[in-house]
């Protein structure tokens, strides 16, 4: 006779399904891990991979934090997005009260356009543009040439970057939409190599295409948007797979060739590259006690109104360094100096915050996509609020050479602000566009 089976005929045996169980889970947590893994690894840059999406989906829950089907907006990037808008509304507010050049109605016009724009670009689907790559090449120069066009070409501010438009009397700055299209342009074509480009020639076509914008925002001149175009063109140029060695020549010959034009444009009887106002901002850089009521004077009083605003800031329409005429431009190129002096240093520690926030939820939604057109525009976008933050904000502070960078969603200007939204709305639109079973 056959032992008899204490648990029953055909009975689980409880051990054996803890361990099958247990299995099956580990064999599942592997699996997910693959998959987030193979969807967020993107381009290293000099060996230095990054797993920020790894540690976001420990943190957060890889299903929770990226499922389409929980919110139809990127709620990070949005909420960031509404508070920096919230910040710059109160800013506007009370520049306008005491400058003349600010009115506060253009500012909230600039506002709904570009939330126009950003809503009408959050709802298509932003796959489609990677097939115009020679469309917004040519959009791109367009923009770019319409200021030199007789007739609507307008001067500004020492630039010919501005167009009049005919009958309307409309201004509006075309090498900031510019930015947008340089993105679109250089994402475009550094995703049809798939995250390695292993041709020497095709590293020269993309630095070829991404310096005709630079260049010719240059020529205006403007060289503060054309860092911006150069900078966010890079990183998507490095993000696409481009080798390491390229990458250290490129940066090398960058950097000797603007130690030459600086030199050049520094002794007589060389030919001189640099404008004379451009060539003194550097030296202000250098040593900022040099010429304090000429070229220094603006970094010198925008270092005073940032001080003066201590740590809680004079409050709301009491910034009287900045809005009484100590401090030019404070409501464009120096409004971070207005902000500080109103809201003082934790006013400016949440502004810095929200900004944090909004670049490094953007990278990491660039780190979870597997579609490289979609993962190339987020690290454009990101690289372009980051760049114009760090540099509006050193300028301030004396830590970054002065340039004509406005700051994103805060400084004044329609063609800055619609510029800015529409950016939002294409990375609204790469996250609405996210494939469900992602």
């Amino acid at each position: 006779m056959q032992p008899s089976n204490t648990l029953g005929v055909g009975a689980p045996n409880p051990v054996r399904a803890q361990t099958q169980a247990r299995n099956h889970s580990h064999k599942r947590s592997e699996k997910a891990r693959a998959q987030l893994s193979r969807g967020s690894r993107m381009p290293s840059f000099f060996g230095l991979s990054t797993s920020l999406a790894v540690a976001y989906a420990k943190v957060g829950g890889m299903s929770r934090t990226f499922s389409r089907g929980k919110a139809p907006v990127y709620v990070p990037n949005l909420i960031c997005v509404l508070g920096l808008l919230i910040f710059g509304t109160f800013v506007m507010y009370t520049a306008s009260l005491a400058i003349p050049k600010v009115s506060f109605v253009r500012h909230l016009f600039g506002i709904a356009l570009g939330v126009i724009a950003a809503i009408a670009m959050w709802r298509y689907d932003y796959r489609n543009l990677r097939r115009f790559t020679y469309a917004l090449l040519i959009l791109n120069v367009v923009l770019i040439v319409m200021p030199m066009i007789p007739g609507i070409g307008y001067h500004a501010k020492g630039l010919t970057g501005w167009v009049k438009l005919p009958l309307i009397g409309l201004r509006f700055q075309p090498s900031e939409p510019s930015k947008i299209v340089t993105i679109l342009l250089m994402a475009a074509m550094g995703s049809a190599y798939n995250g390695k480009i292993t041709e020497l020639k095709e590293y020269y076509k993309l630095c070829g295409i991404l310096s005709i914008p630079f260049l010719l925002i240059l020529l205006q001149p403007d060289l503060g948007t054309g860092l911006i175009v150069l900078i966010s063109g890079a990183t998507i140029i490095i993000c696409s797979g481009a080798k390491r060695l390229w990458i250290f020549v490129t940066v090398c010959a960058l950097v000797g060739l603007s130690a030459l034009v600086i030199v050049t444009s520094s002794i007589e009887g060389l030919p001189h590259i640099l404008k004379p106002y451009q060539l003194h901002r550097l030296i202000v850089f250098i040593d900022s006690s040099v010429d304090p009521s000429g070229f220094g004077y603006n970094l010198q009083q925008a270092k005073i109104a940032v001080g003066s605003g201590g740590m809680f800031g004079k409050g709301i329409g009491n910034a009287t360094q900045s809005v009484s005429g100590f401090l030019p431009e404070a409501h464009t190129d120096f409004v971070f100096a207005l902000l500080a002096e109103e809201f003082g240093f934790m006013g400016s520690a949440v502004l810095l915050g929200l900004f944090g926030t909004l670049i490094f939820s953007t990278y990491l939604l660039a780190q979870r996509l597997e579609n490289a057109f979609g993962k190339l525009i987020l690290v454009g976008c990101a690289t372009m609020w980051m760049f114009q933050l760090l540099q509006n904000v050193g300028m301030c502070i004396g830590i970054m050479p002065i340039t004509g960078i406005p700051l994103p969603f805060i400084s004044f200007g329609s063609s800055s602000m619609v510029a800015q939204l529409l950016a939002v709305g294409l990375v609204q639109s790469v996250w609405r566009h996210i494939p469900k079973a992602a």
